[in-house]
């Protein structure tokens, strides 16, 4: 997988990039993850890409010239699946989206920053909008790293152990039940008798009710949205 990540701030990306599970899935050559300075594409002697919004509106957009720019010089490279504009008003990521995207070759991420970008590049350019929330962040820098992390963490390799990732939280649109490590009695608080038997069938269907509960208490959407109120 090829991940390229347009922005004008690259060095926000530099340590999330370069440790933990996305340094080694890099390492490993399971992904290939580019960051493009936007800056480098403008015509402007003073590398600025935004401008005032037309209509008289408060802050600053980013122009649709330098995003072009970019963009075509990455698609004279190679072939992209998907062009996806981080935006607050975008469809929300869910780990559901995020094993549809894993399975993509190649992406790339733009990353909105002031009051927004030129409309004309989510008209003409952009083939899929998605926000981590109904809330606004300074830029798109932290949305796409959590983005590709969520997608670079589901790649074959890139965790030792593959079955934990298929175990998480969303993956059946349950929340993961409680887990627990030693000891098992700390300070009177006892790990459940149940996860000490050995009997993994048994323990497999404790898990499975714990997961239902948790679900059904914390986060009931996820219920209704299989039908399983």
């Amino acid at each position: 997988m090829h991940i390229d990540l347009i922005t004008v701030l690259p060095e926000m990306f530099t340590s999330i990039l370069g440790c933990s599970i996305l340094k080694r899935a890099q390492d490993k050559g399971l992904c290939e993850i580019e960051v493009h300075n936007l800056r480098d594409y403008t015509t402007n002697r003073h590398r600025k890409v935004d401008d005032y919004p037309f209509g008289g509106d408060a802050g600053m957009v980013i122009q649709v010239e330098p995003v072009d720019r970019c963009i075509s010089e990455l698609k004279s490279r190679r072939h992209y699946d998907e062009v996806i504009f981080t935006a607050p008003d975008g469809e929300v990521f869910n780990q559901r989206m995020a094993n549809s995207l894993s399975l993509l070759n190649n992406i790339i991420i733009l990353c909105g920053h002031y009051k927004g970008v030129d409309y004309r590049i989510r008209e003409h350019l952009i083939t899929r909008e998605i926000s981590i929330g109904d809330y606004v962040l300074t830029g798109g820098e932290m949305p796409a790293a959590i983005i590709t992390d969520a997608i670079v963490r589901l790649l074959p390799g890139a965790i030792g152990d593959e079955q934990s990732a298929l175990s998480d939280s969303f993956q059946d649109n349950l929340l993961e039940p409680p887990i627990y490590t030693r000891p098992a009695d700390y300070n009177g608080w006892t790990v459940p008798e149940i996860l000490l038997s050995g009997h993994q069938a048994r323990i497999d269907a404790w898990r499975h009710e714990q997961s239902l509960e948790r679900t059904r208490r914390l986060r009931p959407d996820l219920l209704r949205d299989m039908g399983m109120e």
